[in-house]
């Protein structure tokens, strides 16, 4: 009530960039208030313990999760456990800083109860976002997404030394590190998921070290069952802890939202509601193929209680929100929670 009747309409007079911005500065605000983090615990918090779960060795006290995108700095995880996550991942965070694309990158499409970015992955940088979250201690896990400088001049070996950079700063901090092979807002526009990438990238990576931690791989909503089929056979060789699915969209196909508004804002990464739908059919693709024996984290379109039960009944074992927050508010997260322990 709150959100939707007082912060909501005051954010979206803003920019949907400078509005993300200003509930990333609340919430860090949150993070260093002790009166706020309280208050913020008092009307949003309240796990019970049938939710409780373990996986790839971690627990979790709830499964509702922050999903990347939201905190790429890592300034927000106090607060955000004041919330009610049951965990959170932070990023992407790339082996160098990056300013990301140019302004404007980031449109809400409101009758779609989605979002369009094109960010670029502007963070700070492996090395001052770990350096920041040597000094955050949480009881809920940590999970950091890593991803590929947005610069198109390293490629090739130089762009898998770039991820392993990004993979052993992570280790130092994360509970859980996250391989985003799908990010399409890169300058090049290429990704990993060509399975020659991947397995090249995979190759690159510290998996088989004694201290190496759970590393989930995360797709893309787009990408097709066959081929979705043969990437997780790859990952499988490699050990793969699990899954995150799914990533954005490039696809403008069913939306409510007028062709000529689409035009206007052009290329980007739909996420939302509107790819609910697909996310969901992803994710039964891949409790298909691994019948259980790796855990799926569920994202792409939760924006209620039942949108998350679908996520959970199509093979997920924990869920991610982010723009559903942008529409509904945090208190997402308690409603999700409450309708998960009717079950």
């Amino acid at each position: 009530m709150l959100y939707s009747t007082f912060l909501k309409p005051y954010l979206f007079q803003k920019d949907a960039e400078e509005a993300h911005e200003l509930a990333v500065e609340w919430a860090e605000r949150t993070s260093n208030s002790p009166i706020l983090k309280a208050l913020c615990k008092f009307i949003y918090s309240g796990d019970d313990s049938r939710l409780d779960n373990t996986y790839f060795g971690l627990h979790f006290p709830n499964p509702v999760g922050l999903a990347a995108g939201f905190d790429k700095n890592g300034v927000t995880p106090i607060a955000m456990q004041a919330m009610g996550f049951g965990f959170i991942e932070i990023g992407s965070i790339t082996a160098k800083a990056a300013k990301g694309n140019p302004k404007p990158r980031a449109f809400r499409l409101p009758e779609d109860n989605s979002l369009i970015n094109r960010m670029g992955l502007n963070n700070e940088g492996a090395d001052a976002i770990v350096q920041r979250l040597k000094n955050v201690k949480l009881d809920i896990p940590l999970g950091i997404n890593i991803a590929k400088t947005n610069d198109t001049t390293i490629h090739g070996d130089a762009a898998i030394e770039d991820y392993a950079y990004s993979y052993r700063k992570a280790m130092e901090v994360a509970d859980y590190i996250t391989v985003n092979i799908s990010c399409p807002n890169t300058g090049e526009g290429k990704t990993f998921e060509d399975p020659d990438a991947l397995k090249a990238l995979l190759e690159g990576l510290p998996l088989s070290e004694s201290q190496r931690i759970p590393t989930l791989v995360k797709f893309s909503v787009d990408t097709a069952k066959e081929d979705l089929a043969y990437l997780v056979d790859l990952c499988e060789s490699f050990g793969i802890d699990g899954y995150v699915a799914t990533n954005t969209s490039s696809d403008r196909s069913g939306l409510k939202t007028s062709a000529t508004r689409l035009e206007q804002i052009g290329n980007g990464g739909l996420s939302g509601a509107a790819i609910h739908t697909q996310s969901t059919q992803v994710i039964g693709w891949l409790n298909e193929f691994l019948q259980g024996k790796k855990p799926i984290v569920g994202v792409g379109g939760i924006h209620d209680a039942q949108t998350a039960i679908d996520k959970i009944e199509a093979g997920a074992n924990l869920l991610q929100i982010y723009t559903g927050m942008v529409y509904r508010g945090p208190g997402l997260v308690k409603e999700i929670k409450q309708a998960l322990q009717r079950q």
